[in-house]
C-alpha cells in the first residue's frame, strides 16, 4: 500500500540525477577505503531485483544494452546509493550485481566474468567455467575469451590516453553477446577513466569501438582506433612483417621537431627488434591480429605508428573519444546522507513484484510496467 508514494519519491529522485547528468560534467576522483557492508549488502540486493525486473518487462539484451551505456550505469550507481562523484561506483556496482545475481546466472541466461585487479585477470577462466556447466558452448567461450582480450588490448594499448586499465568486467548470454566495462587509474591525478563496450552493432574492434567513456577530462591520447585513420593501422600492420633490420634501421633515423608528442628516443631498438621478430613470423593479417600478438603493448604500437607517419605520411589521430557526462543517497553523505530505511523498503517492494511476476501474477506484472520510468533511467 506504500507503494506508490515510495516509487513517486524515487523517480523524483532519478528525475534530478538525470536533469543534472544531462547538461553537467563529471570527475571521478579515487577514494580511499571500500563501500561498508551495510551499503554492500542492500547494493548487492538492490541489484538483484533491479536487474530481474528489467529482465522480466524487456528481456535479457536490455540488461545488456543498459549496462554498457555510461550514462545510464552512473545512474544505476546512484540508485543504489554509492557515490555519484567516485571511481569506486565502478567497481562497487559491478560487485554488487556479480554477488546478488550469481544464484541466478542459470535461471536468466546473463553470466558475469571478471572485475577488478587478479579478477579481471582471470576473466578468461570464468568464462571457461560457464562452458564446463554448459551454459555457452566451446565456440562461444572461444569468441568471448577473444573479444575479451582485445577490448583490453585496445584499452591498454591502442588507445594511448595515459590510464592504466585496473578492472574488466564482463556480461554474457547463452548466445554469445556481452559487454564489457573497464576502468583506467592516472595514479598521479587520482582520477579514473570508464570505458564502455557492447557487442550489438559492433563492426570493429579497431575503429571507433567504444560505446561511451566516462572521463574527468579529455585528454590528448595517441588514438590507433579513431575511424578515421584506417590507412595507418593498415601501414603499421605492413611495416610489422617487414625485414627486422631494415625497420629499425628507419626508425633509429628519424629526427622530429621537439614538440612531437612522439620520440623515438622512448624505445630500446634491442626490444623492438625482438617484437619484430615475432610479429614477422605471426604475419599477422589485420590490426586486430596485431593486438593480439603477445609481447605487442603500447611502445611498439606508438613506435610502428611513428614510422607509419614517416615512411608512408599515415595520418595519426590524436582525438579523445571521451564523454562529458557526470535515489538513494551516498555513502559519504553525497548528494544526501543514505536512507537505509527507504533503501530497504525500496528493495521489498521490488522483491515483491519480482516475485509475484514469476508466479504469473498479471496485476503485478502491470505494476512492474508502471516502473518503466525506475528502470529506464
Amino acid at each position: 500500500m506504500g507503494c506508490v508514494p515510495i516509487l513517486k519519491n524515487i523517480k523524483k529522485k532519478i528525475y534530478l540525477y538525470n536533469k543534472i547528468m544531462k547538461t553537467g560534467s563529471i570527475d571521478l576522483p579515487l577514494h580511499d577505503g571500500q563501500a561498508p557492508c551495510w551499503l554492500f549488502n542492500r547494493m548487492k540486493k538492490l541489484a538483484r531485483e533491479i536487474t530481474l525486473a528489467i529482465i522480466i518487462e524487456y528481456g535479457t539484451d536490455e540488461v545488456l544494452r543498459r549496462l554498457s551505456d555510461p550514462i545510464w550505469f552512473q545512474s544505476f550507481g546512484c540508485v543504489l546509493g554509492f557515490d555519484w562523484h567516485s571511481s569506486g561506483l565502478t567497481t562497487t556496482v559491478t560487485g554488487a550485481l556479480k554477488e546478488g545475481l550469481k544464484d541466478e546466472e542459470k535461471h536468466i541466461g546473463i553470466f558475469f566474468a571478471g572485475g577488478k585487479g587478479r579478477r579481471g585477470i582471470e576473466t578468461p577462466k570464468d568464462i571457461e567455467k560457464a562452458g564446463d556447466k554448459g551454459y555457452i558452448n566451446t565456440e562461444i567461450g572461444n569468441s568471448l575469451v577473444r573479444s575479451s582480450r582485445l577490448v583490453a588490448k585496445v584499452d591498454a594499448n591502442a588507445l594511448q590516453d595515459g590510464y592504466n586499465i585496473y578492472h574488466h568486467f564482463m556480461v554474457f548470454d547463452k548466445k554469445g553477446k556481452w559487454i564489457i566495462v573497464q576502468q583506467g587509474m592516472k595514479v598521479e591525478k587520482r582520477y579514473a577513466r570508464r570505458y564502455h563496450w557492447i557487442s550489438e552493432g559492433l563492426k570493429s574492434f579497431t575503429s571507433n569501438p567504444h560505446k561511451g567513456i566516462i572521463s574527468e577530462k579529455t585528454e590528448h591520447p595517441l588514438n590507433l582506433v579513431d575511424g578515421e585513420i584506417e590507412k595507418t593501422r593498415q601501414d603499421m600492420v605492413s611495416i610489422s612483417k617487414e625485414d627486422t633490420n631494415s625497420v629499425v634501421k628507419e626508425f633509429k633515423s628519424i629526427v622530429l621537431p621537439s614538440h612531437h608528442p612522439l620520440y623515438p628516443g622512448d624505445f630500446k631498438t634491442e626490444y623492438l627488434r625482438k617484437i619484430l621478430r615475432k610479429t614477422r613470423e605471426i604475419n599477422p593479417n589485420d590490426f586486430e591480429n596485431l593486438l593480439l600478438v603477445q609481447g605487442v603493448g603500447e611502445k611498439t604500437l606508438r613506435a610502428l605508428a611513428l614510422l607509419s607517419n614517416i615512411i608512408f605520411k599515415s595520418e595519426l589521430s590524436f582525438r579523445d573519444p571521451a564523454l562529458f557526462s557526470f535515489a538513494h543517497g551516498g555513502k559519504d553523505g553525497y548528494p544526501f546522507p543514505g536512507d537505509k530505511e527507504t533503501y530497504d523498503r525500496s528493495i521489498e517492494i521490488l522483491k515483491s513484484a519480482v516475485n509475484r511476476a514469476k508466479l504469473g501474477d498479471v496485476e503485478k506484472i502491470n505494476a512492474l510496467k508502471r516502473l518503466k520510468q525506475y528502470t529506464s533511467l
